[in-house]
């Protein structure tokens, strides 16, 4: 009996990237079903961005943000800007990828007959979180592309070599997204906890201005979390900024985090979705 559960319970990696693909066409034709949603992706950041835009011009002199390049390193503050702007939304795609996918399923009662099913609760998670990821990638280039035409953004640094701090910050901000899924199951709330949490990464991550700007009370906050560091050494390896540390240093400090969070986001996921269960709360809302 024991050998015919583990069969039965324990799909195969073939079924289990079945499983996977399933979930992300099904989000992918959801996405798409809406297509003035699609198109604003791509416009809404540049509205957001464009009085950035004029208010950096309003105080530059002959196109240079001297005191900008002050704190920075750089006097392009535009393409800072860009940058930051970018990393936050697959920031954010992993937020409401994971967490507010779990509310969505919570409200529309089929958490509790979805996770019947043998695929791992986690696999679930993760595939819900590729389409935002996709179209985060695909609506970022998108974006650059036209901000090269409306604010010159450009790039002086090695593309290559930007890729080596973004894909640790990446895979780690997957364990702090099962970590944020289950508080969003003991809760039962995303909206809020989404945009709060967002909006706080946002400030002291830098993604709007250099970290070194924030009064020295709030610094250490900033120096504590590893996502800045993500943004300090892909604007450094792109742009040319100064970086807080020596950009190696940020390197190992980025693997550190990846190995660390992906370790207490699963366990934490694991460990509250058992009390969950223990609850019978799982398909409240």
């Amino acid at each position: 009996m024991g050998i015919v559960e583990f069969e039965l319970y324990s799909p195969s990696l073939v079924s289990n990237a079945r499983a996977l693909v399933a979930i992300v066409r099904k989000d992918w034709k959801h996405y798409w079903r809406y297509p003035l949603n699609a198109v604003s992706s791509i416009f809404q950041p540049l509205i957001w961005l464009t009085p950035v835009y004029f208010m950096g011009q309003a105080f530059s002199q002959d196109g240079q943000a001297h005191g900008f390049a002050q704190y920075s390193g750089t006097t392009d503050y535009m393409s800072f800007i860009l940058l930051g702007a970018i990393l936050t939304s697959f920031i954010n795609a992993v937020f409401w990828g994971m967490g507010y996918a779990l509310k969505t399923d919570m409200d529309s009662g089929v958490l509790e007959s979805n996770w019947l099913t043998p695929s791992p609760r986690m696999l679930i998670l993760f595939g819900r979180s590729l389409t935002n990821l996709a179209v985060t990638a695909v609506t970022s280039l998108t974006m650059l592309a036209l901000a090269a035409l409306l604010f010159g953004f450009r790039v002086s640094g090695s593309l290559l070599q930007a890729f080596v701090p973004i894909i640790p910050m990446l895979v780690g901000l997957y364990g702090f997204g099962f970590a944020f899924a289950a508080l969003v199951l003991v809760m039962r709330e995303a909206n809020t906890m989404v945009d709060v949490s967002s909006f706080l990464v946002q400030i002291f991550s830098g993604s709007n201005f250099p970290v070194t700007a924030l009064p020295k009370w709030l610094l250490p906050v900033s120096l504590a979390l590893p996502l800045t560091y993500g943004m300090d050494a892909l604007r450094a390896s792109l742009l040319g900024t100064t970086p807080l540390l020596p950009l190696h240093w940020e390197i190992v400090l980025l693997l550190v985090f990846m190995v660390a969070m992906l370790w207490l986001g699963t366990w934490a996921f694991r460990s509250l979705e058992r009390r969950v269960r223990r609850w019978g709360t799982l398909g409240q809302h």
